[in-house]
């Protein structure tokens, strides 16, 4: 009798760089399309990268700068975490959500980037900070490592056994302790500095949900002291609940006059039971793209039947 072929194992590890969304392979098609710009024609980073001085009329490079990766290096990276991240998220946020929150993130980020370059000028008074070319996508990175945080926190990443809500704050402790062994660090330490916490405040007070028609994430889980140690939070909290303040109060405001509800229905970012819903909705979605390996028994099963 002819054997049937028996049906080989899925690996994980293969599995994770595979599925990729038909979105994130366009993403990865401008950053690399963007890489190619620049080394075919070097003039254009002049006029595609965030250089502070030249922003004004330049206005433009404000979004173009987080599409534009200068170096080899960085495109590779990129794309990679780009097509590996995308599939996590795209599935639980939807495609709209997800440029969307592309797209406000990096220009939120640019702008923060080029405030923060003037002041730093007037402030030293070196021109180094105003003529610098900034650019690259590790901003948005940054920033899907705080929505991975939001939809799956406990889950561990294999290799290294860390949680998933301890990726962002790993990421910038790592990054500032290389920017005291490189010159270079004023071209990336902003941007994923202000990468990490714009995109928390986007996903904490503004993302919108179509299917519950509320905003953001008011779970303790998500507050911005969660990004740090259980002995720093006591100190963290006083400073954040400022913030909080700043950018939610008037829901607060209305929520204490109307217990709460308007007209029957919750406020924006008053019900933290969604935020639990997106948290399982996160890990069916990473339950079904990183599927494990079948067991020994049904491999030794599917052959018997099979020859």
């Amino acid at each position: 009798m002819k054997a049937r072929r028996i049906q080989e194992p899925v690996d994980p590890a293969t599995s994770l760089f595979t599925g990729f969304t038909k979105l994130c392979k366009g993403l990865a098609v401008v950053l690399v399309a963007g890489h190619i710009v620049v080394q075919i024609l070097p003039p254009a980073v002049n006029y595609l990268a965030l250089i502070p001085a030249r922003t004004i009329p330049f206005v433009w490079n404000l979004i173009t700068a987080g599409y534009i990766e200068q170096s080899i290096y960085g495109v590779v990276a990129s794309t990679l975490c780009l097509l590996i991240m995308g599939k996590l998220l795209e599935p639980v946020w939807g495609s709209k959500e997800f440029l969307k929150f592309i797209f406000i993130a990096n220009f939120l980020i640019s702008v923060c980037v080029f405030i923060t370059a003037i002041s730093l000028y007037y402030i030293t008074r070196q021109e180094n900070y105003l003529y610098m070319p900034i650019s690259g996508f590790q901003g948005i990175l940054a920033g899907f490592l705080v929505g991975i945080k939001q939809i799956i926190p406990d889950q561990e990443l294999s290799l290294l056994r860390i949680k998933a809500k301890w990726f962002s704050s790993l990421m910038l402790l790592i990054a500032i302790a290389i920017s005291f062994f490189t010159a270079e660090s004023a071209t990336y330490l902003p941007t994923l500095i202000f990468g990490t916490y714009m995109s928390w405040i986007y996903l904490r007070y503004f993302q919108r949900k179509p299917e519950t028609k509320l905003r953001g994430d008011p779970s303790d889980e998500f507050a911005f002291s969660s990004f740090f140690p259980e002995f720093l939070r006591p100190v963290i909290d006083p400073i954040a609940l400022i913030f909080h303040r700043m950018l939610c109060g008037r829901f607060e405001t209305s929520t204490e006059a109307n217990d709460d509800t308007l007209g029957g229905a919750p406020l924006p970012g008053s019900d933290p039971i969604e935020a639990t819903r997106r948290r399982e909705r996160g890990a069916r979605a990473l339950e079904e793209r990183l599927a494990t390996a079948p067991s020994a028994e049904e491999l030794k099963k599917d052959a018997s039947e099979n020859v």
